[in-house]
């Protein structure tokens, strides 16, 4: 009889080992681990990262060690992808954060093939947008733009890479229309969605796959960017920050450039996207750097000398030397404004 007992416990013993820091099949439940994000997670136990969020009650992707997370959905036992975010199966609600990658991986599609579902000549999108995760092709509706008007009237909030994703045009497209040389819209300015291209201009971004040369902005103007940019020095990281009270990555980034007159999108992966690759940085371009997940995930303005500023999560907006041993080795590229 002790001998069965014994056996009992041991094999208790093993199963509550094996299911420490993993998800038990019956309660649903992850034991959150130092290193963890709600990607790994994502990637793990093959779901949408919005699905867990949903199922925990989650208003952003912070989680903390020891933290218990629900991986499958609400009386289920399986970890297929939960699309009842929309009220259409075949229907994605893109949510802040998101980006084309995370969803085509979450929906087991190719990016080209969620792009060419949706009509997207570019990889910018934006919360609320609706996307297609399933069905035929809209080839047919490339062209055409979203809204049935043939002009926009700006908005405060707005950028051109918004503008752009929501009337399902690109970014050079939308540029090239309205002769615009630059990145800086100002509300009430009325754009242009349709129209003859023109040769593309300078600020274009690069389709190219070799860096491709700058046109450079006066160095009054790189100047006043890099003066408003010390301006923040030692103010502390704040996670989805974007004013002087306390910035993220991103967030310090939109509000410098904007306080320069030029206008950029909200997050990395879309700052990355909307500017064009350059072959070495010059002062007051951007440097990309891959951190916390595949891709661009943080970024700085580059100073010159090797040194770059940005709102690090450890002691806020600082400058830092892009040589040294946790920089470097992280570096993806610059790319530029200008």
């Amino acid at each position: 009889m002790k001998k069965q007992l014994l056996t009992v416990a041991a094999t208790a013993g093993i199963l509550f080992t094996s299911l420490n820091g993993s998800a038990s099949a019956h309660e649903k439940l992850y034991t959150v681990q130092s290193g963890d994000s709600l990607w790994k997670l994502s990637n793990i136990y093959n779901v949408a990262i919005n699905d867990i969020q949903k199922w925990n009650n989650l208003s952003s992707t912070t989680i903390y060690v020891n933290q218990k997370l629900s991986v499958l959905a609400p009386h289920s036992h399986t970890t297929a992808p939960n699309t009842s975010v929309s009220t259409s199966s075949d229907i994605y609600v893109v949510k802040s954060g998101d980006t084309l990658w995370g969803i085509s991986k979450s929906y087991g599609m190719s990016i080209s093939g969620l792009k060419s579902l949706n009509g997207l000549k570019s990889d910018v999108i934006y919360s609320g947008q609706r996307l297609k995760v399933s069905g035929t092709s809209a080839a047919a509706a490339v062209s055409a733009p979203a809204s049935s008007s043939s002009t926009y009237t700006v908005r405060s909030g707005d950028n051109l890479s918004t503008i752009a994703a929501r009337h399902n045009l690109s970014l050079s497209q939308l540029m090239s229309f309205n002769n615009l040389n630059s990145h800086l819209i100002f509300p009430g300015q009325v754009l242009k969605l349709s129209g003859s291209a023109s040769t593309p201009v300078a600020t274009n971004v690069s389709t190219a796959t070799a860096p491709v040369a700058a046109t450079y902005a006066s160095t009054s103007k790189v100047n006043a960017l890099v003066t408003e940019a010390k301006k923040y020095i030692s103010v502390p990281y704040v996670w989805a920050g974007s004013t002087p009270a306390g910035f993220d990555c991103s967030g310090y980034l939109n509000y410098v450039y904007s306080k320069a007159g030029i206008s950029i999108p909200r997050t990395v992966s879309s700052i990355w996207d909307a500017t064009k690759s350059v072959s070495s940085p010059r002062v007051g371009d951007l440097v990309f750097f891959e951190t916390y997940k595949p891709g661009p995930s943080h970024a700085g303005i580059y100073l010159g000398n090797g040194k770059f500023i940005h709102s690090g999560s450890s002691r806020g907006v600082e400058i830092s030397d892009m040589s040294n041993s946790y920089w470097k080795p992280r570096y993806l590229g610059a790319k530029t404004t200008f």
